[in-house]
């Protein structure tokens, strides 16, 4: 270890990040040869094996895997000493990429990156817009904004708040179909599901709700897709009501059922300690996230 060379480390890094040795031989600007010596140099000074090669793709082992998040942090600090010297230690740029669900992405990232683009206009901001958890080990994203608590006990994670999520339907709808104020009420109404699966009826039932698949003609596994059906007078949904409250031509209906309650998490790597633009970003997202956007009138501010 006490031999082992920044160049050689760095060549795991850019393969490791790349995820192929072209890639990274193309990034660094050395042939391709050359970069898998120094990536074998490292796995032969380690005693370790630190990529499975599949194909032309680079594959971290699960030992590659814990040594990433070291060799980040090396090359942000080196990052950082090349920015000293040159006086631009205090500069905020470079790319940041946020994970959110597509309804979050949609309708609630967009008020927050205006702060970010004001606050820090050099940071790129790449939307990762996906109903999945981004693996952030992996890098398939620098922050991600979830609803459950993270299980990775080597991430950071804050708790925003507490948002819930009611049911809607269009005032169009409402005007043709009338008001359904009670879960007996909605029995005779069509529903707008997010999946076919038997436990997302289970869980509508669990709140109170017992539909069947008959109730359901339309269905979206994204949410966006789900709401502008709802919108569109197509039936009663489910949806945040930080999203509803931003949606003109929308009512609350069921109000008997009480709203159902999931946390907003904020969650990112330990590169968030070296890396002062993955925290800025994670420091406004926290501030504009933590409480409920009012719905936005005729010119309002964002």
């Amino acid at each position: 270890m006490d031999r082992l060379d920044w160049n050689q480390l760095r060549a795991f890094l850019e393969t490791a990040e790349a995820g192929s040795l072209s890639a990274a031989a193309r990034k660094l600007g050395l042939t391709q040869p050359t970069l898998s010596r120094q990536v074998a140099a490292v796995e032969q000074r380690l005693g370790v094996t630190l990529f499975e090669r599949v194909g032309k793709a680079m594959v971290l082992t699960s030992t590659g895997l814990d040594l990433l998040e070291h060799a980040r942090i090396m090359g942000s600090a080196a990052e950082e000493l090349a920015l000293a010297a040159t006086g631009r230690s205090q500069a905020v740029e470079g790319l940041v990429s946020i994970s959110a669900s597509d309804a979050v992405a949609a309708y609630l990232l967009p008020r927050v990156i205006h702060h970010i683009r004001r606050a820090a206009p050099r940071i790129v901001v790449e939307v990762v817009s996906s109903n999945a958890l981004s693996d952030l080990r992996r890098r398939e994203a620098d922050i991600a904004i979830r609803h459950v608590s993270p299980s990775e006990p080597d991430l950071i994670a804050r708790l925003i708040r507490e948002a819930t999520a009611s049911f809607y339907a269009s005032e169009a709808w409402v005007a043709e179909h009338g008001h359904p104020h009670t879960a007996d009420e909605a029995m005779a109404h069509d529903f707008i599901g997010s999946d076919r699966s038997d436990r997302f009826l289970e869980y509508l039932r669990g709140h109170g709700l017992p539909l069947t698949t008959d109730h359901f003609p339309l269905y979206s596994e994204n949410s966006v897709t789900a709401w502008e059906l709802v919108r569109q007078g197509l039936g009663i949904g489910a949806m945040m009501d930080d999203v509803a409250r931003l949606t003109p031509g929308v009512v609350r209906v069921l109000e008997a059922l009480a709203p159902v309650r999931f946390p907003v998490w904020l969650v990112t790597h330990r590169e968030l300690r070296t890396a002062r633009r993955i925290r800025v970003v994670f420091d406004l997202l926290a501030e504009h996230l933590a409480t409920p956007r009012a719905q936005n009138l005729p010119g309002s501010s964002v």
